[in-house]
């Protein structure tokens, strides 16, 4: 029997299930027999041969879920620390984007991919809005096969408008050759909704319904993609469930209604939202108007890939929005609204359930794959006392401090290290990556690009847009 056929059991570890009861084990097992938890509770026996991890004074926790991540880009690592959103949009879309050759979008996918889960994220969406050619969609899904992780391509070009992509010969034979029948864990169709009164849009949403995938749409947008497009999506009957609305931090409550209305959610990039500019981190408005939440990381060309930083700082913001609504009213918040408790759970199930994965995914409960993370790391003194496990998770943990990652009974990661995973050939293929953008820009664009300069006039000029 190989590894990845043995069964996995975690031992004497603090057991986070988030089921619908959020039941909380201190000192439990976790059995996963044939890919799936077969068993949780203290006292179990493994069947003979298992893999046995000790998870004293660990957390145990289902493996994480990022809805929303440009995995593609993750090659630039850290490029644009500097940027706003319009740098870029002007380096991406406009500009600089279209260099990046199939094997590029190979060499960021598969760096991402190694990244996602050696943080514990077992499932990630592949916001994949570089494909300008069906060689770089092929690209993009060799790499994330060759990862074993869950991932989910959310199909994009930016170099083109959704109305035309979509609609070519050479998506649907794409999607006839890699999609239908697939090994990937889902698929979704990623493109974003201005507003023109024209809805050029609507032959993509038709695509989508065709194929019966969800649409993954950039919403919420300061200045970009506005309460428009959500009453366009809404008048012409794609605004259905399963749709992920991506920021959605600058929209009026009408346009939060209609997502609640009509079974949607919305994937909040807080690190992204702080720092570029689509509004403030929405979940304070999110949660007045009951709207599903999931967490992302948008891109590592800007902020981290590390989803203990999107907890983090998700519950930091919501709780600085209430502070600064009570203060303005001249009163004071006693109690937060927003707890930890909820935030691990948007991290992990609000993920499957936004990707309509719930009953297989985002808890530890018997029947569901056997994804599972072990947070705990004995030569840190910040891992201990494990006190309040959920606030522990948020405010205390980092991916640092991920011992062990299994996705779906496989150990993928164990003892700190990724199993079988070959990060020299994959720092070779970025590095390849980094070498052809700096001869193609030159090395004075190059450094324009990562520096911008700081005008003495605001720059008001929005610069988003499809075409010339």
């Amino acid at each position: 029997m190989s590894d990845s056929d043995r069964p996995v059991i975690f031992k004497n570890g603090l057991v986070l299930t988030m089921d619908d009861a959020h039941t909380v084990h201190q000192r439990a097992d976790v059995l996963i027999i044939d890919g799936k938890i077969a068993e949780v509770g203290p006292g179990l026996t493994a069947p003979e041969g298992a893999i046995e991890i000790d998870a004293t004074d660990g957390v145990v926790m289902p493996g994480m879920v990022d809805t929303h991540r440009h995995m593609w880009q993750t090659a630039m690592r850290g490029y644009g620390a500097d940027w706003t959103l319009t740098q870029y949009f002007v380096w991406y879309y406009l500009e600089s984007g279209k260099l990046f050759r199939p094997e590029d979008i190979y060499a960021g996918n598969l760096l991402g991919a190694l990244e996602a889960i050696d943080s514990g994220v077992t499932t990630t969406v592949d916001w994949s809005h570089g494909l300008q050619t069906a060689d770089h969609a092929d690209a993009a899904v060799d790499a994330l096969e060759a990862v074993p992780g869950r991932f989910v391509l959310a199909y994009g070009n930016i170099q083109q408008g959704p109305w035309e992509w979509s609609t070519s010969d050479a998506f649907q034979d794409f999607y006839r050759r890699r999609i239908d029948g697939g090994k990937l864990a889902g698929f979704q169709l990623a493109f974003d909704i201005p507003g023109d009164p024209a809805f050029q849009e609507k032959a993509a949403f038709e695509v989508a319904r065709d194929l019966g995938v969800p649409v993954t749409t950039h919403a919420g947008v300061w200045g970009v993609t506005t309460d428009d497009g959500i009453r366009l999506m809404y008048e012409n009957g794609f605004m259905t469930p399963g749709n992920v609305y991506v920021h959605a931090a600058s929209l009026s409550s009408d346009s939060y209604h209609r997502i609640a209305a009509t079974g949607g959610s919305v994937s909040v990039s807080t690190e992204s939202e702080q720092s570029a500019g689509q509004g403030y981190p929405p979940t304070w408005q999110l949660r007045k108007h009951n709207v599903p939440v999931s967490l992302s990381m948008d891109t590592s060309v800007w902020w981290s890939g590390d989803l203990f930083s999107a907890m983090r700082t998700t519950l930091s913001a919501d709780r600085v929005r209430e502070h600064m609504e009570a203060h303005g009213n001249k009163e004071t918040v006693t109690h937060h609204a927003l707890r930890a408790e909820q935030v691990v759970d948007w991290g992990t199930r609000g993920g499957a359930k936004a990707l309509g994965m719930d009953s297989s995914i985002g808890a530890l409960t018997p029947g569901r794959q056997g994804d599972v993370v072990l947070i705990k790391n004995d030569a840190s003194p910040a891992m201990f006392p494990v006190l309040n496990p959920y606030g522990h998770v948020v405010f205390q943990a980092q991916r640092g401090d991920v011992h062990t990652v299994v996705v779906g009974g496989k150990v993928v990661k164990r003892d700190g290290k990724l199993v079988d995973a070959d990060l020299a050939a994959a720092r070779a293929k970025v590095n390849a990556t980094i070498d052809h953008l700096r001869e193609t820009l030159g090395e004075e664009a190059w450094q324009r690009g990562m520096n911008p300069e700081i005008p003495e006039a605001r720059i008001l000029h929005n610069p988003y847009q499809y075409t010339k």
